[in-house]
C-alpha cells in the first residue's frame, strides 16, 4: 500500500486533536486518511513526550531527503560502500574521499551517512560499523543560526514558568506549502486547552500581535 505524505497542516491538527484526547477514529477522518496512515505517523514521528506537530514534520523531512540521497546512489556505489565499511573498517569520509579522487563528487559524506541511517531504517546492519554508530553523528543543517538579543535561557526563567500555573499559554505559529497562508496557536500549558486562528498577513509581526490579543480578550480577568 501506498504512503500517504502528510501535510504540516494535517501535522498540526493530528497535534491539536490529541491534545483534545479525541480518538484515532475522528482524527483520521478529520484530516481525511485511513485509520492505517494515521496509525503509521504516529508510530514514525512520535518523540519520548508524544507527538508534536513540528518535530514530526521535520522527522519527515529528515526521512525524505535521506531516501531521496539513498536513490541517488547506484548499486555499484552501494556494494563498494558495504564491503569497505564491513570487511575494510573504512569510515564514510574515507569513502567519499575515495571516490573523489575517482570523478565521483556527487557522493558526499553526507550521503553515505543518509544511505547509512536509511539501510539502519530498513534493518541493515552498516551502523554498527561506523566508529560512533551515529550516536555522536551531528547532521548537517543548512539555516543559519540566529541569536536572539536578550533572550532568556531555559535554565534561567523562573520556576513558576514551568507549566503548571494555569493562564501560562505556549504560542506556534505554522506557515503553509510556499510560505502561503499561516495559523497562529496557543495551548494553555496547564490544561493543554488550545484556541487557533488564521493568519492573513502571515507571520507579521504586528498583524500577529493584534491577532493574539483578539484571541486572548474573551479571557480577561479569567486567566
Amino acid at each position: 500500500m501506498k504512503y500517504n505524505h502528510l501535510t504540516a497542516e494535517q501535522r498540526y491538527t493530528i497535534d491539536v486533536l490529541l491534545r483534545q484526547k479525541k480518538s484515532r477514529k475522528e482524527i483520521a477522518q478529520t484530516i481525511g486518511v485511513s485509520q492505517s496512515t494515521l496509525c503509521r505517523e504516529l508510530k514514525r514521528n512520535s518523540g519520548q513526550r508524544g507527538y508534536h506537530w513540528q518535530k514530526a514534520q521535520v522527522k519527515a523531512a529528515d526521512r525524505q531527503r535521506r531516501l531521496q540521497n539513498y536513490r541517488s546512489l547506484t548499486l555499484e556505489i552501494r556494494n563498494f560502500i558495504r564491503i569497505k565499511m564491513r570487511e575494510e573498517q573504512w569510515s564514510p569520509a574515507q569513502i567519499a574521499g575515495w571516490l573523489r579522487k575517482q570523478g565521483r563528487k556527487s557522493v558526499c559524506v553526507e550521503t553515505i551517512y543518509a544511505y547509512i541511517r536509511t539501510d539502519k531504517d530498513n534493518g541493515g546492519d552498516l551502523w554498527k560499523h561506523c566508529r560512533h554508530q551515529l550516536k555522536h553523528r551531528k547532521r548537517q543543517v543548512s539555516a543559519p543560526y540566529v541569536t536572539v538579543q536578550d533572550r532568556t535561557m531555559i535554565d534561567d526563567r523562573p520556576a513558576e514558568w514551568d507549566g503548571s500555573t494555569p493562564g501560562d499559554f505556549e504560542m506556534d505559529t505554522i506557515v503553509g506549502k510556499d510560505g502561503k497562508g499561516a495559523i497562529v496557536t496557543l495551548v494553555e500549558r496547564n490544561t493543554n486547552f488550545t484556541l487557533a486562528r488564521k493568519l492573513p498577513q502571515g507571520k507579521n509581526a504586528k498583524a500577529l500581535a493584534q491577532t493574539v490579543i483578539l484571541m486572548l480578550l474573551p479571557y480577561i480577568g479569567k486567566i
